[in-house]
């Protein structure tokens, strides 16, 4: 499958259009907050998502300080349909530029998934490690489906103690890129808590199979 630029366009879409596209892709099936949506464009054909919205973590909101918590976004979803060569850093890169600025923009690559971040990389985000690790609960008997510890309560698991299991959570590798001005990213760089100048991580990375007649997705998240 080649990619021909000048196929493509990248616009700001609407909150339905999104939900509907990334519940019917994305291995999650749910969807993240959602504060910008972009879609990226063959043609006329909706083939791919990328989304922003605020971290879960309130403390992460506070990586640059407290006068800047207010500019931090978390890249939370990116899906394509088709995952052609080069249509994921065509539809970030873009999304990117149309942010409101300035912007903290963070995301995360799932170690887990044997996923490095590629895409991150290929649009000059900073590498700023490895997060902690934790648990997820995963409800037995639905294959691939996790539940986020947030996602579920005490009072479901004390009732059906037999549906959940806590499993370890994976490292993740954190990325940030600020978006802005010359002035308003050095500014910015300079008191962010995380450090910025680790070498990017390497390897093979890895794509999911989908059980919808959508063949193939990427799944940096």
């Amino acid at each position: 499958m080649n990619f021909d630029m000048k196929n493509y366009s990248v616009i700001g879409i609407k909150n339905e259009e999104t939900k509907i596209f990334i519940l019917d892709i994305h291995y999650a099936k749910r969807l993240p907050q959602i504060q910008y949506a972009f879609g990226l464009y063959d043609n006329n054909e909706l083939v791919g998502v990328v989304t922003y919205g605020l971290p879960p973590s309130p403390d992460l909101c506070l990586l640059a300080g407290e006068e800047n918590k207010d500019k931090v976004i978390e890249l939370n979803r990116l899906v394509l349909k088709n995952n052609k060569k080069n249509e994921a850093s065509f539809l970030v890169g873009n999304s990117l530029k149309m942010l409101p600025k300035p912007k903290i923009v963070i995301s995360y690559a799932d170690v887990g998934q044997n996923h490095n971040g590629y895409i991150y990389q290929a649009t000059n985000f900073k590498y700023s490690g490895l997060s902690k690790g934790g648990y997820l609960w995963v409800k037995k008997g639905v294959n691939g489906v996790y539940k986020h510890a947030r996602h579920t309560t005490l009072e479901k698991r004390l009732k059906n103690p037999e549906l959940y299991e806590r499993v370890e959570r994976t490292h993740k590798h954190r990325y940030i890129l600020v978006v802005g001005n010359k002035r308003e990213k050095k500014d910015i760089y300079s008191k962010i808590k995380y450090p910025l100048d680790l070498p990017y991580p390497k390897g093979e990375s890895k794509y999911y199979e989908n059980d919808t007649n959508i063949e193939t997705q990427l799944l940096l998240m």
